[in-house]
Parts: structure tokens; sequence; C-alpha cells
């Protein structure tokens, strides 16, 4: 069985989706949430929701969820890859290949990317261009822009008070 909650962000509508006690998708702002979902607000779809809201108010930088998720041992590589990529930095499509092993795989990361099913909670968001530009995602380059200027503003203001603290 899978349970579903959809809720409003400051960038657009999300969905939650739960199977078995853990959270198994996160649907972007525009996806359609399936046709074979129960829709109900769980315990767990409302701390993933708690924690997606903290995330976007720049309150926390990891997510504390019980996940699933379920693809090709290529695909789980990357997501797994995917969740090293540390807040507020970012890695190329071709840095992932190198890290999974697989140096000429840049183009197939960007595929197993683009169906990660847990985004912002695996964040494939941080995944940009070999020039640094901003290329693919499935929630469309604005919404990977705004996560990604957030992620940056918090850093920056985290900084800023690291120097205030030091000079108090």
């Amino acid at each position: 069985m899978i349970y579903g909650y959809n809720f409003k962000t400051i960038i657009g509508e999300f969905g939650l989706l739960e199977s078995d006690d853990k959270l198994v998708g996160v649907l972007l702002p525009g996806e359609d949430m399936p046709l074979n979902v129960i829709m109900k607000e769980s315990d767990l779809l409302f701390e993933a929701k708690k924690q997606i809201e903290s995330y976007l108010d720049g309150d926390i930088k990891e997510f504390n969820l019980p996940i699933f998720y379920d693809g090709t041992d290529f695909m789980k590589s990357v997501w797994s890859a995917l969740s090293t990529i540390t807040y507020g930095t970012t890695k190329s499509y071709k840095d992932i290949a190198v890290t999974i092993g697989s140096p000429k795989a840049a183009r197939a990361v960007g595929m197993a990317n683009n169906r990660n099913p847990l985004p912002i909670i695996i964040p494939c968001h941080r995944v940009i261009g070999n020039r640094g530009n901003l290329i693919g995602y499935r929630g469309g380059l604005n919404i990977k822009k705004q996560l990604l200027e957030l992620e940056r503003i918090v850093c920056e203001n985290e900084k800023k008070q690291q120097i205030v603290e030091n000079i108090i």
C-alpha cells in the first residue's frame, strides 16, 4: 500500500509517497500524484513535510528520515554518491561518474539523476554541468536554481555569523 500527501511550500506544491513505513517518493512542483495512492497524512509523511519545510526555510541541512529507493545497481550507486554532496556545494555529472568508478558514464549519471525518486532528500539538484552551468533537473531549472541559491545564502549567512562571533 502506498500513501501520499501533498503540501504547499514557498516554491510550489510537493507530494510525498510512503510505503512500508519508509519515504519512497518526493514529487516536485508540477508532478502529479500516482493514481494508485491512498491520500493520508501519516506520521512519517508529516515528519517529511516538516523537514522539507525546515530545509526550505534554511533551518536544516540534512534529512533524518527512513527512506527506500528501488532501481538498477547503477542508479543506486549514483543516488548513493549524490547523498555525499554536502549542503551548499555542487559536483558535476562527470565528478559523480568518477566517484562511482565509471568515468565515461556522465550521461548515464544524468539519466539516473533524473530518475531519483527522492529529490531534495537525495540532493540531485547539487549536480551541475562540467563548466559550472545549470543543466537538467526533473523539477525544472528554475527550482534547481532556487534550491542552490537557498543553500548559498544560508552558507553565506553562517559565515557572516561566525565572523561576528569571532569578533565578539
